[in-house]
């Protein structure tokens, strides 16, 4: 397991991996990561949250079309290991515009070397296009 010694560092790693978008934080807190975690967190302080669980579940959608559309979803399960976050389980979960699971992938005990790009997260679950073949023709041509 890769421990991120701060916010910062994991935070990085992630935008340059391609999550760069919004996500949440123990399913609040829509937010890029760094001020996401931030905010749960200070709200652990504060009282207004139960006190700060050592795993924090972190969701965000690789692939969003609207509701009725299939959607790709990457949930992480980072633990908080004293002001340190390791990055313990991934999955990357496609579902079909009702909610019903179509593929899902799992990652655990992920250094951070091998943390996908979000691309990549995103190729695990998508099929890739079939190519057609060009149609064959016979040696001659109607006239």
């Amino acid at each position: 397991m890769h421990t991120f010694l701060d916010f910062k560092i994991f935070a990085e790693t992630l935008t340059d991996k391609g999550y760069d978008g919004y996500l949440t934080t123990q399913a609040a807190y829509p937010a890029k990561l760094e001020d996401s975690i931030g905010r749960y967190l200070e709200n652990c302080n504060k009282g207004l949250e139960s006190v700060a669980k050592s795993d924090l579940l972190l969701m965000t959608y690789l692939q969003w079309n609207g509701e009725d559309s299939p959607r790709v979803e990457c949930h992480m399960w980072v633990k908080l290991e004293q002001k340190a976050l390791v990055l313990q389980r991934m999955e990357v979960i496609k579902k079909d515009g009702s909610g019903n699971l179509l593929k899902q992938s799992r990652l655990e005990n992920i250094p951070l070397s091998k943390i996908p790009k979000a691309r990549d997260a995103l190729a695990m679950v998508n099929e890739l296009p079939r190519h057609r073949l060009a149609r064959r023709t016979s040696g001659f041509r109607p006239r």
